[in-house]
């Protein structure tokens, strides 16, 4: 099964939650009414695709309305589905490569698939023909240290570490980044510890990991990604603001796409958070993982 076929079949609940309760809408609808708009409106709603979100789609499918650009229920979807598009356009690079090395920080709550995603994005680069590493930060999770030691071996890609628990995240940046300018690696991976119940704290180990970079690496680092669950959904949302507070991100990893109601938060990150989502999970393996495309995402989510 290709990564396309399996993106549409981890998208089916979303689709029922979703595309098909549009459908239904549009199947027993004659015309483009307030009660048209007001149910159109809720089930986006009930998508994840965010409150701010809806109002937008909503104020554009009522201006095309009135001008007669569309005319009719069934042309409703349509242009729901080339709005989202154009919305989900992933602007600048994918990923911000500069110098030698290029670093990249990634943050995220426990549970959401942070040190797997570090895992496969070592995996997809090394497979590029990149040199990479991975540095082992996340002190604070037991076992956090010895899982990315286990997916670096899968990835056939160095691991930097201090032991398992209770060292110093920012000596083990320090460590990575002398390591990797040594060996003249091209991309360096940093996990990072997920706290979120004291957020001074995240702030504070952040901020220290970030001077220890700079010091070394004066526009390090160059990506710092958040990872997301798209099965919290709208907490995903809540989560990344949080890390909007205390991290530099510059773009959205969202895992588990696979199996959710509430892919329709994908639309939500980018509107409501001005980030984009830059890659996407949709399984366990190793290769359930891919560049975040938007047409390909939308046609998934809209075309049976």
């Amino acid at each position: 099964m290709s990564f396309v076929e399996e993106l549409r079949q981890g998208l089916e609940k979303t689709r029922k939650n979703f595309t098909e309760r549009m459908e239904d809408l549009v199947g027993i609808s004659v015309d483009l009414d307030e009660d048209f708009m007001d149910e159109l409106e809720m089930i986006l709603v009930a998508g994840d695709v965010g409150i701010k979100t809806t109002e937008k789609i909503m104020q554009a499918l009522r201006k095309a309305a009135a001008t007669r650009e569309i005319k009719s229920p069934a042309e409703a979807l349509p242009f729901i589905k080339q709005y989202i598009a154009d919305m989900l356009t992933v602007k600048g690079p994918r990923m911000n490569f500069k110098g030698h090395p290029t670093i990249v920080l990634v943050v995220g709550v426990n549970g959401v698939g942070k040190t797997t995603t570090i895992g496969k994005l070592a995996n997809y680069y090394r497979l590029m023909g990149y040199k990479v590493m991975c540095a082992a930060a996340d002190t604070f999770r037991a076992g956090a240290v010895e899982q990315l030691k286990i997916w670096g071996e899968k990835a056939q890609v160095p691991v930097i570490s201090h032991g398992d628990i209770g060292a110093d995240p920012a000596a083990v940046v320090y460590d990575g980044v002398k390591a990797a300018m040594a060996r003249h690696i091209d991309v360096l991976f940093v996990d990072t510890a997920g706290r979120l119940h004291n957020k001074t704290n995240l702030m504070k180990e952040l901020d220290k990991m970030y001077r220890v970079i700079r010091k070394e690496v004066p526009d390090g680092p160059h990506e710092t990604l958040l990872v997301l669950d798209a099965t919290t959904g709208q907490n995903a949302i809540t989560q990344a603001k949080i890390f909007l507070e205390t991290a530099h991100v510059t773009g959205v990893v969202l895992t588990k796409l696979d199996g959710t109601a509430k892919g329709g938060v994908v639309v939500a990150i980018k509107e409501e958070l001005v980030l984009d989502v830059k890659w996407i999970g949709i399984g366990e393996g190793m290769m359930d993982f891919r560049p975040f495309d938007p047409k390909v995402f939308v046609d998934a989510l809209f075309d049976r």
